[in-house]
């Protein structure tokens, strides 16, 4: 699986370079322990997850507002997993490649990971794909960027103590 072409239409890119390296970002997106520290942008905080990292395994977190609201954050299944580079997941799939039920406020996207190392740091791509225009529209006003570009923040000042 390469590096997928991008539609604008229909995708969601964040990209930027950040100075921990593939290792341990890797480490960050793979493992419970750390993904549950940096992955909800704060005030919120990510109190469940649960990891199975091969293709068909399950992505699920569970998110918490700072009222003590849960929300599922979404339960999805690998797609690729090439340890220190690249990590692609879908919402429309659930473990095991079944079909889902399960999805982040109804809308279904594959979110790739790419990371590419850049000096000591790593070239970091997040993609989601979306079905159609409303939905990438949806994602975006939902804060893709502002969103996904914390979490990242975050997970970078998580990788730097780990």
């Amino acid at each position: 699986m390469s590096k997928p072409k991008i539609n604008p239409k229909l995708d969601l890119v964040l990209e930027r370079v950040v100075d921990v390296s593939p290792r341990l970002v890797w480490r960050a997106w793979t493992e419970p322990e750390h993904l549950m520290k940096w992955f909800t942008p704060k005030p919120w905080q990510t109190v469940d997850c649960r990891i199975d990292l091969r293709p068909g395994g399950e992505f699920y977190t569970v998110m918490r507002s700072p009222e003590g609201e849960t929300m599922e954050g979404g339960s999805g299944c690998y797609l690729d997993v090439v340890p220190e580079r690249r990590l692609v997941w879908t919402s429309a799939l659930g473990p095991d490649y079944r079909p889902n039920v399960s999805r982040v406020h109804d809308l279904f996207f594959t979110a790739w990971i790419i990371l590419e190392p850049q000096g000591q740091g790593t070239k970091y791509t997040a993609i989601a794909q979306h079905p159609d225009e409303a939905a990438a529209k949806r994602h975006e006003e939902m804060g893709f960027q502002d969103g996904w570009g914390a979490s990242l923040e975050q997970l970078v000042a998580h990788a730097k103590t780990m």
